[in-house]
């Protein structure tokens, strides 16, 4: 399987849900995106996984997104790929740097954030960044 990054874009209902050493965090109502890295073993089978984990819940979390994706109150609505051995996933996070959750999926990196909060669909902006980037991205809608 390819390496690369990605982007999860969620949509959910107003909650508050605990984040692991974040504690409770308040999720405004509206569309999140979050921003992965795919680099490590089974490159973007990552995203399969995560796929997964929100359709049936059925799994412990074991990162940040675990907790929205177990969260009955958040849908996954697309899935953005872009295949790249590059370490990308920081400079996709800055290009949509407004509308960070402190401190969610960042604790392996420097960055504020790696989930973005918007009022409205968010796919358009996250395709865009990724061309912005040099990358070539294939977006995927799930369906429920």
């Amino acid at each position: 399987m390819d390496k690369g990054i990605y982007c999860l874009i969620l949509e959910n209902a107003a909650c508050t849900l605990p984040v692991g050493g974040l504690g409770e965090v308040p999720f405004r109502a509206g569309w999140h995106v979050y921003v992965g890295s795919a680099l490590g073993p089974g490159g973007l089978s990552r995203v399969r996984r995560h796929l997964r984990l929100a359709a049936r819940r059925d799994a412990p979390p074991r990162w940040h997104i675990d907790r929205l994706l177990l969260s009955p109150r958040f849908r996954v609505r697309y899935a953005v790929c872009a295949p790249t051995a590059l370490r990308l996933e920081c400079r996709l996070a800055a290009a949509l740097g407004s509308g960070g959750v402190a401190g969610f999926g960042a604790s392996d990196c420097s960055c504020r954030s790696h989930l973005f909060y918007r009022s409205a669909d968010p796919l358009p902006e996250a395709e865009r960044a990724f061309r912005n980037l040099g990358l070539s991205c294939t977006s995927k809608r799930i369906k429920e």
